[in-house]
């Protein structure tokens, strides 16, 4: 795997971004970012785009690209992005050590 500012970005994470990519014209990243809300106290939010902030960690990976931004970076250092696709149905997945608590949804986290 392929880890940058310590964010680990899986196979087939990788290859679902990609091909959403190719469907999207003009967008080039996925964007993760932490907010405060949801049921554990924070969640993800992905976002596709087309440009990089200055302080944006970048993690790349067979041609995939995903931006973290500065202000999210601690909530989610030492995370893996997988992509999961099982009978509740496909979805990233963040494996973060961070989190001491999530929910059911599997977008929201406390630490």
């Amino acid at each position: 795997m392929t880890a940058t500012g310590h964010i680990e970005l899986t196979e087939r994470a990788a290859r679902r971004i990609a091909k959403v990519m190719e469907k999207e014209s003009g967008k080039t990243a996925l964007r993760i970012s932490v907010e405060g809300g949801g049921c554990s106290g924070f969640s993800y939010k992905f976002n596709l785009v087309s440009d990089q902030n200055d302080d944006d960690t970048v993690v790349t990976r067979n041609g995939a690209t995903v931006l973290i931004d500065a202000m999210s970076l601690p909530f989610m250092d030492g995370s893996e992005i997988d992509f999961v696709d099982d009978l509740m149905g496909q979805s990233f997945k963040i494996n973060n050590p961070n989190a001491t608590a999530s929910c059911g949804c599997g977008t929201s986290f406390a630490v």
